[in-house]
């Protein structure tokens, strides 16, 4: 697609952004604003108590990063009227039913008027607790689907997932989508359901024994993660509750233009709004700082192989890109037809 093309797509959309003080979150809202001023509005979901708390959470964990400086420095004085007349920060939690968004008035605001939903909530801790990442990632997605449906202007719902629900296999992994049911290993029995009656069991257990603590809970809740991920194929909770989010949403999905973007391990970034932007030591950063520091004098690896890794404003560009591309039908008969639903 052109990058006219794109631009015009976002002038005067409405669009909900889930998790929107996430890492990857704030680089496409960056992103967006930077680009395509003429957006008509940003909702951005942020777990907080108020709508005060919200905005002031976006404030000091986005527009206070450097991060921004480029809008900074573009709109001086006038940032933050620019940035109130474009951005809605609200308050509100994926694992509850309408994102727990108290407004009645606001919801019903934003059914009318949001164009497009990108949900990037999630927790991306491998060792997560449980019960955790089955609300966040599996069930959140289908909290995100269902307020998604309502909206009447829907043109796409974006959900961001990984690239490893596809595990460890070896060799060419192709996209195809998850149903409800399958298991990495063929193991029958994968249940969603069941996984949550699982979850809500142990913790009565847990909650019974006295000499149970919260870190004794929390470890239990951890292991029980890893256990069933294993038990079907996953080496993870983390990416066996994303693959179980992409089941519900393929399963749900009916008529709703829904698209599922796997990026790889998502690094600094590249060109914009500058080279090396990150926030925090996530995944491989760790190896990078180890080495910069001079506390890892060397790595034993393969010069020749690939590293899945992908700079942060690349999967920012390509959100944006797939946004516009699906939503106006320009690439929907080129790209598995035949799928209840496409993959990127």
């Amino acid at each position: 697609m052109e990058s006219g093309s794109i631009l015009d797509f976002i002038d005067n959309k409405t669009i909900l952004v889930t998790g929107a003080t996430g890492f990857l979150a704030k680089i496409f809202v960056e992103k967006i604003l930077r680009v395509q001023p003429n957006v008509k509005k940003l909702y951005l979901l942020v777990r907080a108590t108020d709508a005060k708390s919200a905005m002031q959470r976006f404030n000091t964990e986005a527009v206070a990063k450097d991060l921004f400086k480029t809008l900074k420095e573009k709109y001086g004085t006038n940032l933050q009227s620019f940035l109130s007349e474009k951005v809605t920060p609200i308050a509100g939690d994926i694992t509850y039913e309408n994102l727990g968004i108290k407004d009645s008035n606001l919801i019903q605001e934003m059914w009318k008027s949001v164009d497009v939903v990108v949900n990037v909530a999630a927790t991306t801790n491998f060792d997560e607790r449980y019960d955790i990442a089955l609300a966040l990632n599996t069930f959140g997605a289908r909290n995100v689907y269902n307020f998604a449906a309502k909206c009447v202007k829907i043109k796409l719902l974006l959900h961001v997932s990984t690239a490893y629900v596809s595990g460890e296999t070896p060799g060419l992994i192709l996209e195809s989508p998850y149903r409800l049911g399958d298991a990495l290993n063929g193991v029958d029995g994968l249940d969603i359901n069941v996984e949550k009656k699982i979850i809500e069991e142990k913790l009565k257990e847990l909650s019974a024994d006295e000499t149970s603590t919260d870190k004794s809970i929390t470890l239990a809740m951890k292991d029980l993660g890893i256990e069933r991920a294993n038990k079907f194929g996953w080496p993870n909770t983390y990416v066996f509750t994303k693959a179980l989010g992409e089941m519900i949403l393929g399963h749900l999905k009916g008529d709703m233009p829904l698209v599922i973007l796997r990026p790889t391990i998502i690094l600094s970034t590249y060109k914009e709004p500058f080279p090396g932007w990150i926030e925090g030591i996530r995944t491989i950063d760790s190896l990078a700082v180890g080495y910069g520091k001079g506390r890892l004098a060397c790595f034993l690896g393969d010069p020749e192989s690939t590293i899945d890794v992908i700079p942060a404003d690349m999967v920012a560009n390509a959100m944006i890109a797939t946004m516009a591309a699906h939503a106006t039908n320009l690439v929907k008969q080129s790209i598995m037809l035949d799928l209840p639903y496409q993959i990127l």
